[in-house]
């Protein structure tokens, strides 16, 4: 017999009744019946009850063991009788009668408790994670990326792609984010940086003839955290193709990414594709946001000339300066409580807004604070544009446009979430297109760049050289699910003078595009294909999947919010002596000493 195991702790059946099972796990929990002891043995595959009768030669050292101490146990496999199966167990029907116990391991005090649902502190669950990683919950988490992973390797191969490695040590990009900077020892002064994400190597990989490239990739960005984003690491699967337009690729992807969803929704719907399309303007005007979540039913409509020159001053006024006004439209909500209205304008204040104005449509006409001032006909042209019947209520948003727009959009999901809309047990695709090539620094006044900088322009050269640079749209795109961006991606620009004019625009000079990217410039003057791609992201999608609130509920060893490993001790300092090695010393702030 093994010395360990001859079954995991999830193997045995009824049918196994009546063998002798060796198993190895750890002690879940104990239940001391008076003379009779029951332990819970649990390992990665499942749990096990064990029995401890009494006269059992190894009672005795089973009842000094502490919960989480790793041992084995020798024993018959018995049924257990009727009435004290256990249906939650895929091993209810048996039960072990332990004749042998060997302590492989012995626990201390558990500075949290594996059995249950008790909630920790971030503090405790990431300094002690590999205890935290023993619960069921997070457990299963960690299998399902594990799951996730091998699909989307498995559905890439099968796609046609191939699977690359690239360098982790390498050049500092412009993706949005601050470098993580790794000194170079044999070049002082100089730095690597980690990369933000594979870009300039997967399009060189389309340069060199490979065609279809995929790869679960590590990207670093210096950045803070949220719930959505882990702060530091994180995992996406990057991928580019050559010779493709951009439905091309969502015709990749699409069965990719629906068929993941799909193999592990367990019950949930999930959008088959095609995905839908929505522009760029259409996604910030009818949601408020570019990763609209399409569970809420809720569209924005403007009303802005419905209010211009109208009797309720304060959005006549917005209107006029060049402000918008945006309709939000909440269904049955006339119906509700005047302290329903009092609420979301309570809300609206504590979001830094000055208040919520709504207007009640009743069968008979039109009622609230803002209906009072407005002109029938108004009143009358706003409901037709929003479509609302008689019990229906409409939120206004007003406003510069930007801000008024993104709240819009708040209130939007807030109005969904109060009057219950939101779609149950879906997950719900789109893919926002033409994004803005270019952007205005407010704080600047200079143009940027805003998405990607290696996106190709609509319209080529000519947009570029013709074109007001805030009206040129892209060739890029972000795929969404439930608010939640996965990806972004574009087809790439593989003309140097295109992309050094494109550049130039941004205020980067000529010298400047050599300087930063002359090696992936150097490689489209050997000829380039057209090519494109994207990079959905693996921890968001596990997240949605998990239904987990927090990203790091998915992570093996997440970092805390404060971008600390607490568990290992990083960021830690160095000796001096390997400062002086790497030709660096430190400028920090001198400590501040109080008390």
């Amino acid at each position: 017999m093994h010395p360990y195991r001859t079954h995991t702790c999830g193997a045995l059946r009824a049918p196994d009744a009546g063998t002798t099972a060796r198993l190895s796990g750890w002690v879940h929990s104990k239940r001391d019946h008076g003379g009779l002891l029951f332990i819970d043995l649990r390992d990665h595959y499942g749990l096990t009850q064990i029995v401890f009768p009494a006269g059992s030669p190894a009672l005795p050292v089973a009842e000094t063991i502490r919960v989480e101490s790793v041992i084995t146990v020798t024993g018959e496999v018995v049924a257990r009788q009727p009435g004290t199966t256990n249906p939650k167990l895929p091993t209810g029907d048996i039960e072990v009668f332990a004749r042998d116990i060997a302590v492989q391991s012995t626990a201390d005090i558990l500075p949290l408790q594996v059995a249950g649902n008790e909630a920790y502190s971030d503090e405790t669950r990431l300094t002690y994670r590999y205890i935290d990683l023993r619960r069921d919950r997070v457990h299963r988490n960690m299998m399902l990326r594990a799951h996730v992973i091998a699909s989307l390797r498995r559905r890439m191969l099968d796609q046609g792609f191939t699977e690359f490695q690239t360098p982790i040590l390498t050049a500092s990009s412009p993706e949005g984010a601050r470098d993580f900077l790794v000194p170079a020892r044999m070049h002082p002064g100089k730095f690597y940086a980690l990369p933000q994400a594979p870009q300039q190597f997967k399009q060189l990989l389309m340069v060199a003839g490979f065609d279809r490239y995929f790869q679960i990739a590590p990207c670093f960005r210096d950045e803070a955290s949220r719930a959505d984003r882990s702060p530091g690491e994180f995992y996406q699967l990057d991928f580019e193709m050559s010779y493709v337009t951009q439905e091309d690729v969502f015709a990749t992807i699409e069965p990719v990414i629906g068929g993941l969803f799909e193999e592990f929704a367990q019950g949930r719907a999930v959008d088959s594709a095609p995905f839908r399309r929505i522009a760029y303007d259409t996604a910030l005007l009818e949601y408020g946001s570019d990763k609209p979540d399409l569970r809420n039913p809720l569209k924005i409509t403007d009303v802005t000339t419905h209010f211009a020159g109208s009797g309720f001053g304060l959005f006549a006024k917005i209107a006029a300066s060049g402000g918008i006004v945006r309709a939000i439209p909440a269904p049955g909500a006339g119906t509700r409580p005047r302290g329903f209205f009092d609420k979301l304008n309570d809300w609206a204040r504590a979001e830094g807004a000055g208040g919520l104005g709504y207007i009640i449509y009743e069968a008979d006409g039109a009622r609230g604070p803002i209906a009072k001032n407005l002109e029938p006909e108004r009143l009358d042209a706003i409901r037709a544009a929003c479509g609302l019947a008689a019990g229906d209520a409409v939120f206004f948003a007003a406003g510069p446009r930007e801000a008024a727009q993104k709240f819009a959009g708040v209130v939007r999901n807030r109005i969904g979430q109060e009057l219950d809309l939101y779609e149950k047990n879906a997950f719900r695709f789109c893919w926002v297109v033409d994004f803005p090539m270019y952007e205005l620094n407010e704080e600047t006044g200079q143009i940027d760049f805003s998405h990607n900088p290696f996106s190709m322009p609509q319209g080529g050269m000519e947009a570029l050289q013709t074109q007001d640079p805030l009206t040129i749209k892209a060739y890029q795109y972000d795929i969404v699910c439930n608010g939640i961006e996965l990806s972004s991606g574009a087809i790439r620009n593989h003309r140097p003078e295109i992309m050094i004019h494109a550049f130039g625009i941004a205020g980067y000079s000529k010298q400047d595009v050599e300087a930063r990217f002359g090696g992936m410039l150097s490689a489209f003057r050997f000829g380039a294909p057209p090519h494109g791609g994207s990079a959905p992201g693996i921890d968001r999608m596990v997240m949605l999947l998990a239904e987990e609130p927090n990203i790091r509920e998915v992570i093996l060893f997440p970092l805390n919010q404060q971008g600390e490993d607490l568990l290992m001790g990083a960021p830690a300092e160095v000796p001096s002596a390997r400062l002086k090695e790497l030709s660096l010393k430190l400028d920090l702030a001198p400590k501040v000493i109080t008390g």
